[in-house]
Order: structure tokens, then sequence, then C-alpha cells
């Protein structure tokens, strides 16, 4: 896959735009050899949260990007994005993918509040890990897109206070950007559409880790950014949309479009017709198409 994402990596930046010089920050898909790596990041309450890293072998410092996968808060792990992961780390990007507390175990905002401390993880280590966390981004995808959402625009809120049993100085936790794929951004929303076309399975997730419909009213990203609860400098955000996402109602994602542009965030987005819910977990000319999109995505917030 690396060989077809470099050849067509390598067409789009012979194009002539005036955006040219914005794509030598990160280089050609399948640009470095990567390193992979997996450690406890976090140990809360007795638990210990696992990461995956993909270094690429590039001299100087990285920029870096937290992963946060999907699963309807209650399934999959760290390795779930490893297709984009490992193709964004081959351009230069330090990628760290992770675990999180989920559902039945774990509920709302413990999920959350892990993503946020894996950006202070990466803060707290970035001299060892050579990395600059000064641009630093979230990927989620589908309930991980919510997730990187609620971190992103929340991330200094008392419900994201890390309580772990290794304390560290504290550190920043504000991120640059969000990429977010077919993000599950309104848990009420789409609880009562599982509710209307018969997702059994979608809306015991959502009881499991919510345990309320006030929970997930009060998770919702319109709703923290419609109720201007969003703190500090707002992340640039990319949203990804397939066509044929039965996991995810179209207009719930043009309410997210429309509050994210009322709250003034820079959007970026891109829609994929005819395509299904988490498409670009597997192999296709699509899924080839989308990471160099968010490899150019990237690029662009990395720039002074």
């Amino acid at each position: 896959m690396y060989q077809q994402l470099a050849m067509l990596s390598f067409l789009l930046m012979t194009i002539p735009s005036a955006s040219a010089a914005e794509l030598a920050l990160l280089s050609e898909i399948g640009s470095f050899k990567i390193v992979e790596d997996d450690f406890v990041y976090l140990t809360v309450d007795g638990i210990e949260l696992r990461a995956h890293s993909y270094r690429p072998e590039k001299n100087g410092i990285l920029p870096a990007v937290i992963d946060v996968h999907g699963g309807a808060w209650n399934f999959n792990d760290r390795m779930s994005g490893q297709n984009y992961n490992m193709a964004l780390a081959s351009s230069g990007i330090y990628v760290l993918a992770i675990d999180f507390r989920q559902g039945p175990e774990f509920q709302h905002p413990l999920g959350s509040r892990d993503v946020v401390s894996a950006v202070r993880y990466l803060r707290n280590n970035a001299q060892r890990l050579s990395i600059d966390t000064t641009q630093a981004g979230l990927i989620g995808s589908s309930s991980g897109g919510h997730l990187a959402l609620l971190a992103g625009l929340k991330s200094s809120a008392e419900m994201h206070a890390e309580r772990s049993t290794k304390r560290e100085e504290p550190a920043e936790t504000g991120v640059n950007y969000v990429i977010a794929l077919w993000p599950v951004s309104d848990p009420y929303y789409r609880y009562q559409y599982a509710k209307q076309v018969g997702r059994d399975q979608l809306v015991t997730a959502h009881d499991n880790y919510f345990t309320s419909e006030d929970a997930m009213k009060e998770a919702s990203i319109q709703r923290v950014l419609d109720d201007g609860e969003a703190s500090g400098k707002l992340p640039s955000v990319l949203i990804v949309e397939p066509g044929e996402d039965a996991n995810v109602p179209r207009e719930m994602t043009r309410e997210l479009l429309q509050s994210l542009q009322n709250a003034g965030v820079k959007v970026d987005y891109l829609f994929y017709p005819g395509l299904p819910h988490a498409f670009g977990h597997g192999d296709s000319a699509s899924t080839d198409d989308l990471i160099i999109a968010m490899r150019d995505f990237i690029n662009r917030q990395l720039l002074p």
C-alpha cells in the first residue's frame, strides 16, 4: 500500500498550487521506515493503559499526533487505526495510538479524560521522545472522533483533570488540531437514531458508557460549542464524512459543521460519496486518498 500511496502523493505534490510549499513539512507517504513500540502510558486507579507508538526513522524533532480508536465507546483497542497510523508515520510524524477506559466497565467522561492524559504524557516526555508538542493534534474515528473533539475542545475542564497514581508536573493539554473521522458528535442524537433503526448493539453500547440520556446530552460536541463551553484556543478541525454511513446520520454531521462554524472554528470538510462508515480502516483507493488528505491537513497545521 505504501508504494501506491507514495506514487499518488508524488503526483499530487507535482501539481502546481499556492500551497505547494506547505507540503515540504511532511514527506511523501512511505518515505521513512517505522519503529514500533508498545508500553504503558498511564496508570490510574490501578489500571494500566497501553499505547502503541509509530516512530519514523528520521533525524530531528518530530511533530506528534495521538490516535483515538472507535468502537461505540465499548469495543476495539489501540491497534484499530494501524492502517492510517503506519502510513502517516511513514511521512515523518510520531503517532501515538492509545487505549482508554471504555464501557461497560467504565463510564463518561473517563474515555476523554484519558485522551487528555495522553496529550499530557506527550508534553511531559517531549524531550525524551524528541517530539514537538507545541502543535500536537488528535485523530479520532467514530466514537473516538467524539472523544477527540471533546478532549480537544474541553482539555482544561475539571471533568478531564488527571487522577493518575503516578503524579508528574502538570503540562499544557491543548491541541492544535483534531481530525474527526465519521465522528459520533452527538451521542443522544445517535442514541435515538440507533433506536429508530433497530441497532440494538449500538443502543446497549450507549447505555453502557453514558448510563443516562442526560449524560449523552451533556457530552454532545454541538452542545459544548453552542453553549460556549469550549476552553482555550480552539483547534482547527477536519471532518470526514462517508456518503453511505449507516452508523452516523448525515443530519448530525450537518449540525456539527454548523456549530463549529458558529463558534469560529477553522473547519475542513471531506465528503466521500458511496462509502460506508469506517472505510478508512481497509485498503482501497479511497483510503489512500484519505490518508494523503490527512497528511496534507496536518502539514497546514504545522506551519508557523
